[in-house]
């Protein structure tokens, strides 16, 4: 492994050692053989609680194109839970590996590179995209990364995520932190930021232009306070869906257009059969939905784009408010995953279904430079201590969580840190 350490780092002592406390800092480029990690078993497939569990275990061993990144904080989101489950599909299903560390989303510290890794070095400050490739088919050469039959989600697809005091990760997947943030606002927001950005602008020729209306799920959630932000960038507007009045300030703040709480509506989950009596009770109560999105974009105007991701419980809804020619674009299905809709309205009017799935090198890059000029928000909302990892997802699987993302702290200390300088200071004065 190349040793090509950062010139802006200034030299300091610590001692040498197999293994170090949460927070404890090593020697710069220093790699221990052990580490701390908060790990899945494939017999402890549930929730979150009991599925993750603290363990000491080898420190990744890097392959030629890989860079070893000390973890500063994490990001909460889906894939952990997914991972704590076992669903849609077992990480371990994939990978084949022993244990499975989940955390798609990382701020820190590069500490060691491979012999081909060129564009980094001991000690840049990172954050972590979370698609991974083999770089070698057509796709990643000249198509499109993400739909190489190699690609695949670290964190959850690979045993080696962020919730751990090192990972493991491709160089690709580093991208510059935005230095005006700290390491827990650097964490949170990579994975929904991008997904978002795809969904928004990454599907031509229904890439999102401005003046269009787009309805946005989960407005309040990590999702969809990113997708509002970029919606709101692209001289576009954002109607956002919200399930808690108390929601309906923040989602406002982030500059919707307009809100809708679907709580005052009773058109939700699988669709009844077509042309029964509670089929037609349903389309009532759907219409009478899309009427509230109209009173927002005006009489007769629907959505040119819907940004879908609770899927089972909102989708029969979506393929029906969505406009003529529109698109309905998902990329997950947290409310189930059995979606059901009225074909008819989606052959008669020609709209198009568009799964979507995070998103490629330069369309990640594309928003971390939103971010890195402060165009945008990350909207982190809680932070959590290294011991609440499990809990912190739990909060989130029971949608208990307060709107925006969520953050956890892992080799940094406390929250407010901004650079290595300040987490090495924090480190020494525990």
């Amino acid at each position: 492994m190349a040793l090509d350490i950062s010139t802006a780092i200034t030299p300091y002592e610590a001692p040498v050692k197999d293994l170090y406390e949460i927070g404890e800092m090593p020697p710069l480029g220093h790699v221990p053989a052990k580490m701390y990690a908060w790990s899945i078993r494939r017999e402890r497939h549930g929730e979150a609680d009991t599925a993750m569990q603290v363990e000491v275990v080898d420190t990744w061993k890097l392959d030629s194109n890989e860079v070893l990144v000390l973890v500063m904080a994490a990001g909460v989101n889906y894939n952990g839970v997914w991972a704590s489950l076992g669903q849609p599909i077992s990480p371990f299903d994939g990978h084949k590996q022993p244990f499975h560390v989940a955390g798609s989303d990382a701020s820190g510290i590069v500490w060691a590179v491979g012999e081909k890794v060129k564009r980094w070095k001991v000690g840049d400050e990172v954050v972590v995209h979370c698609n991974q490739d083999d770089g070698d088919d057509e796709e990643c050469n000249g198509g499109d990364p993400m739909f190489s039959p190699s690609q695949r989600i670290w964190g959850y697809e690979t045993p080696d995520g962020s919730f751990a005091q090192f990972t493991r990760v491709q160089a690709q997947q580093l991208m510059p932190r935005p230095k005006h943030l700290t390491w827990e606002e650097s964490a949170c927001y990579t994975l929904t930021l991008a997904t978002a950005y795809r969904m928004l602008f990454g599907h031509e020729p229904h890439d999102l232009k401005p003046g269009q209306n787009v309805l946005v799920w989960g407005a309040s959630g990590g999702l969809g306070s990113y997708a509002i932000q970029l919606i709101n960038t692209a001289g576009a507007n954002a109607i956002g869906v919200i399930s808690e009045e108390d929601k309906r300030e923040f989602v406002m703040g982030l500059g919707a257009k307009g809100v809708i709480n679907r709580k005052d509506f009773k058109c939700w989950g699988q669709l009844p059969t077509v042309n029964t009596p509670e089929y037609n009770d349903w389309l009532k109560e759907a219409r009478r939905f899309g009427k509230a999105i109209w009173d927002i974009t005006g009489k007769g105007v629907s959505v040119d784009m819907v940004f879908e991701h609770p899927g089972e419980a909102t989708f029969p809804v979506s393929s029906l408010v969505c406009k003529k020619g529109g698109m309905v674009v998902i990329c997950a299905g947290t409310s189930g995953f059995n979606c059901t809709f009225d074909v008819r309205y989606m052959w008669m009017h020609q709209k198009r279904l568009q799964g979507s799935h995070f998103a490629h090198l330069k369309q990640a890059a594309a928003a971390n430079k939103l971010m890195i000029e402060r165009r945008l928000d990350p909207c982190m909302s809680e932070v959590f201590p290294w011991a609440e990892i499990p809990a912190a997802h739990m909060l989130m699987r029971n949608n208990k969580h307060k709107p925006g993302n969520m953050s956890v702290l892992v080799q940094a200390t406390r929250t407010g840190l901004r650079t290595f300088e300040d987490t090495l200071d924090a480190s020494l004065n525990r």
